[in-house]
């Protein structure tokens, strides 16, 4: 019993030496430094790129932008002008304000009145009229400097849309009760009904504003798992091969069990992205707490507290065991070839299998139920991206993760067995890559 221990600590000590070995050597790395501020410099920037956009064009989205037009009298187009005023003054936060330019009598000095007070500043745009249309109002062209800025012609189209409403409603001779009722708007409010992963009695209707914060959870945890995924596997695969091809492998090899060493490797790199996974998340935080950004997401109503415990749950679940599997295949892929330069080509199926779970999850958000995303939330490489996805967005029976989730515990064992074999003959192997023959009669040698 004493003696049981006692490899037992010799173990776990060993394992927490290779770990920090892993962890600190990677932490120490220049290019891992510089690399992870440079990400940082571009979520900060991502971030604030909407606000420094409308800083480069002259304000925020607040700014009131003037549109003049030229008052002829009775004409047209000054009363048309006059409506799309009053109703742009009538409507609350609205940017847009018109403004009138008498007019000279001449039209092309008119126009050169309104460029000119455009050259200045004073404008954003300004309207000009042609003849009546079947509508009854006159053609309205939009002049400005924008290139291809259509947002103010289509706000003006909307008013006259408005504004012919209520003149024909107005000369129909209803009462204005009958006016408010036609014009009082429709709201049709769109839920989902929803069981409880939770397993309480009783379906739950989640609204279209739930379903947002829901979608938006998703497209976090699948991005956030395949930035995990990429970003150890490489480095996991890269760690394995640097250290074979510099023939320290050979003196590791000796003093720790091969299983011991993947392990401790894979997760003092899973601590590693961790750690740098938390920055990235940390500084874009950061950012968005910024005020001009606050009052951006305070508009948007977000609220986590709809998000079902069940799926956060089972989002922890599926992160660790898909890390956990891609780890372990990205170890045992690294630890067949000698050299850095072939590495890439080793890892590649890898790469393409979490490439396909990642897109069939992303590009199936709109169809989560579709028969692809339920064959492909069993496969174990793919469960990890598409079950969280039906987990969040579809009626899923709480048996299914559970089965889903055997299969996965399943794979990795064999994963771990299949890995800790390729490893442990792998990283001896020396010079060219070992053909299948050759790691076959090697694997089957090796007893764990």
């Amino acid at each position: 019993m004493k003696s049981l221990l006692d490899r037992l600590v010799s173990v776990m000590n060993n394992f927490g030496t290779v770990v920090r070995f892993t962890v600190m050597n990677k932490l120490k790395a220049k290019p891992f430094i510089i690399s992870t501020i440079v990400f940082l410099l571009i979520i900060s920037v991502v971030v604030n790129l909407p606000y420094i956009i409308m800083q480069f064009q002259g304000g925020g989205s607040d700014k009131v932008q003037t549109i003049g037009y030229i008052q002829d009298g009775a004409a047209p187009g000054s009363t048309t002008a006059q409506q799309l005023q009053q109703y742009f003054e009538a409507v609350e936060g609205s940017r847009l304000q018109l403004k009138s330019f008498p007019s000279s009598g001449d039209a092309a000095a008119d126009e050169k009145t309104l460029r000119d007070a455009l050259n200045n500043g004073e404008l954003y745009s300004y309207l000009q009229f042609g003849e009546m249309t079947d509508s009854g109002f006159p053609e309205v062209i939009v002049k400005s400097e924008k290139l291809l800025d259509d947002s103010i012609s289509n706000q003006i189209e909307a008013a006259l849309h408005i504004i012919r409403q209520s003149n024909v409603l107005a000369q129909s001779g209803l009462s204005e009760q009958q006016l408010n009722e036609l014009q009082a708007p429709i709201v049709v409010e769109a839920v989902q009904i929803k069981g409880s992963m939770s397993g309480e009695d009783g379906d739950s209707a989640i609204s279209a504003a739930e379903q947002g914060v829901n979608m938006g959870i998703i497209y976090f945890l699948i991005i956030f798992l395949f930035m995990a995924v990429m970003i150890s596997g490489q480095m996991i695969a890269s760690e394995v091969t640097a250290e074979k091809s510099s023939r320290v492998m050979e003196v590791l090899i000796t003093s720790v069990s091969p299983l011991t060493s993947m392990f401790g490797k894979i997760t003092g790199m899973f601590l590693i992205v961790l750690i740098q996974l938390a920055s990235y998340i940390a500084v874009a935080l950061l950012n968005i707490s910024l005020p001009h950004n606050a009052e951006m997401l305070q508009g948007l109503s977000i609220d986590l507290s709809v998000v079902d415990p069940m799926l956060i749950i089972f989002a922890i679940l599926y992160f660790l065991f898909g890390f956990f599997l891609f780890a372990t295949l990205y170890a045992a892929l690294g630890s067949i070839v000698s050299r850095t330069e072939d590495l890439g080509s080793a890892v590649m199926p890898m790469t393409f299998i979490s490439l396909a779970g990642f897109y069939i999850a992303i590009f199936s958000i709109a169809t989560p139920d579709s028969m692809l995303v339920k064959i492909c939330s069993h496969i174990p490489l793919f469960s990890p991206f598409v079950m969280i996805l039906r987990a969040g967005l579809t009626n899923i029976p709480t048996w299914e993760v559970f089965v889903s989730l055997g299969i996965l515990v399943v794979t990795i064992y064999l994963a771990v067995v299949f890995s800790a074999k390729i490893y442990r003959t792998g990283v001896l192997m020396y010079g060219k890559r070992p053909s299948f023959k050759e790691l076959r009669k090697a694997m089957k040698a090796y007893k764990i």
